[in-house]
């Protein structure tokens, strides 16, 4: 059984005679119950949580409401929903996986297909608060700086607040974060810029701007075979291009879409008769074979 939802009978509340007497008649005067009455579990006092912190910052923060209450089990179920929809949402060049070592830190990537920003491929790290859902808004940060009037240019870190002021639960999701990291490369937003350069060039200069991002998406490529900055099984690395190993695993790509394409095909193939004969209004009607004589 699990130590987290088991209930010690010595921890129960001990009624006083008087109340166990009235127990005792109540339950001569009603039927006999055929099953014990569900009850839900006690909270452990000393529960360890099942998720370690990101950073020693975040494991200081307080919580509070029904996560104070249910802490270790209220985030997972909420982290693990979280990543469901993710899946779900299908976001086209944007790919996530959980920390080993913590669900609290997803690593992820962004593939740029066109626009300012083509080819780029920026690695980044999601921090969620230890009170999730109802702490503040999740952090993310690209493993390097990138050229953009919304990245710090030190740092790396992603004004994710513009768009999530307040971090509001059952509204606002982490996959509308990811979302919005993408979208960032595409409309080019100045206004109160964590990169001042960035803005200005981009409004006075933009020549000078593409060509400041060229260099950035190149930088971030040279050096995208480099190590995880954090040291994890689940962190994303890039290795080049091997035949030995990839076109196996290429191969079998390209056959399952294939195979995919055509169950489409098949599925979208009508069979039997037609509604109307064409020059006719009979319904179900097919053409009529003139039998030889």
């Amino acid at each position: 059984m699990n130590p987290f939802w088991s209930m010690s009978t010595s921890s129960a509340r001990k009624r006083p005679e008087t109340e166990e007497k009235v127990l005792v008649g109540e339950l001569k005067n009603s039927p006999p119950r055929t099953a014990p009455k569900k009850q839900l579990p006690s909270i452990p006092k000393n529960a360890v949580p099942l998720t370690k912190s990101a950073s020693p910052a975040l494991s200081a923060q307080s919580t509070n409401g029904t996560h104070a209450s249910y802490g270790p089990f209220y985030l997972e179920y909420s982290l693990l929903a979280e990543f469901t929809l993710v899946v779900k949402q299908k976001l086209p060049g944007v790919y996530v996986q959980p920390s080993y070592q913590s669900a609290l830190m997803w690593f992820g990537v962004i593939f740029i297909r066109h626009g300012l920003y083509q080819d780029g491929v920026f690695k980044f790290t999601v921090y969620i608060p230890d009170n999730y859902p109802d702490g503040d808004c999740p952090r993310l940060v690209f493993d390097l700086p990138i050229f953009h009037p919304l990245v710090d240019p030190v740092s790396g870190e992603l004004d994710v607040k513009r768009a999530f002021a307040k971090w509001r639960r059952n509204h606002n999701h982490i996959w509308q974060i990811l979302m919005y990291a993408r979208r960032v490369f595409y409309k080019i937003d100045t206004t109160s810029p964590l990169n001042p350069e960035a803005a200005v060039l981009y409004e006075k200069d933009i020549q000078l701007f593409k060509s400041k991002v060229v260099d950035s998406v190149k930088l971030c490529s040279s050096r995208l075979f480099d190590p995880p900055k954090i040291e994890d099984p689940y962190a994303i690395s890039f290795s080049p291009w091997n035949p030995a190993i990839h076109d196996e695993a290429r191969e079998k790509m390209l056959n399952q879409k294939k195979k995919a394409e055509e169950q489409q095909s098949k599925n979208m193939q009508v069979s039997g008769l037609s509604w109307v004969k064409p020059g006719s209004v009979q319904p179900f009607s097919k053409e009529e074979k003139t039998l030889p004589t």
